[in-house]
């Protein structure tokens, strides 16, 4: 069955970074696009970053365009998320999901906790 995992959450100071590692299983991950999302208290869940099934194209959410850098290795079926110069208003539940289709449907990933906070 489809898994997504992430790993990489902490807490960190504001200015810091953290790598989020999402490990995949189950379906031809070279074959999808993969994306992050997260989700703050009392707020709805939000796209952070994009990234096609080669790696060739890259999309962000404007907050955090030019300081988080997503990235995939199809050899171990792994999407990244680097995260650098963090802000408090970072702080969420991070999320890797991959939609597959009306065929095959969407998977999300458990969730990661990152806290920005000094």
């Amino acid at each position: 069955q489809v898994q997504l995992v992430e790993s990489g959450g902490g807490l960190v100071q504001p200015g810091g970074s953290l790598r989020l590692s999402c490990a995949a299983s189950g379906f031809a991950f070279s074959s999808y696009p993969m994306r992050w999302y997260r989700q703050a208290p009392g707020k709805e869940r939000e796209l952070v970053a994009r990234i096609t099934s080669t790696g060739g194209s890259t999309n962000y959410k404007d907050s955090v365009n030019g300081r988080f850098t997503i990235s995939r290795d199809n050899a171990k079926n792994t999407v990244y998320l680097q995260m650098n110069s963090l802000k408090p208003e970072d702080t969420a539940v991070y999320y890797c999901y991959v939609d597959r289709g009306s065929a095959y449907g969407q998977y999300w990933g458990q969730g990661t906790q990152v806290t920005v906070s000094s």
